[in-house]
């Protein structure tokens, strides 16, 4: 069963995830491909980006580049999980594409350890 870290919170999670997703299909990420991606405006994403580097789950360096520290890519990592898990859990169920996707967006956030390891673990078992 995964041990997620403490709640850090939605926004941060949804930033720290968009910064996971976006270095691996570009191989980089910027504050621009941040806003980009979360459609977020510019002086958002500057906030957002330096509390996560004052806070350790991040650093900029290499002219803006956006790097994820061992802590930010632990929680990002962990919450991408669950958003792919939750997805493919909702679509097994008959869930539209974008509704699981919307959902598995919110749940991911909340659900206890206990209850996502029980789902995952008879998703694994029972996916078809």
């Amino acid at each position: 069963m995964i041990e997620i870290r403490e709640h850090i919170g939605k926004s941060k999670e949804d930033y720290l995830e968009a910064i996971l997703v976006i270095r691996q299909e570009k191989g980089y990420c910027r504050s621009v491909d941040v806003c980009n991606h979360l459609d977020f405006s510019k002086p958002s994403v500057s906030r957002a980006v330096k509390t996560l580097e004052e806070e350790g789950y991040i650093e900029r360096r290499d002219g803006g580049f956006i790097y994820l520290t061992e802590q930010g890519q632990s929680v990002a990592e962990k919450i991408l999980e669950r958003h792919h898990t939750l997805t493919r859990f909702f679509e097994h169920l008959g869930v539209s594409s974008k509704t699981a996707e919307d959902d598995a967006c919110l749940i991911e956030h909340v659900i206890s350890d206990e209850s996502y390891g029980k789902l995952k673990e008879w998703y694994e078992k029972n996916e078809l």
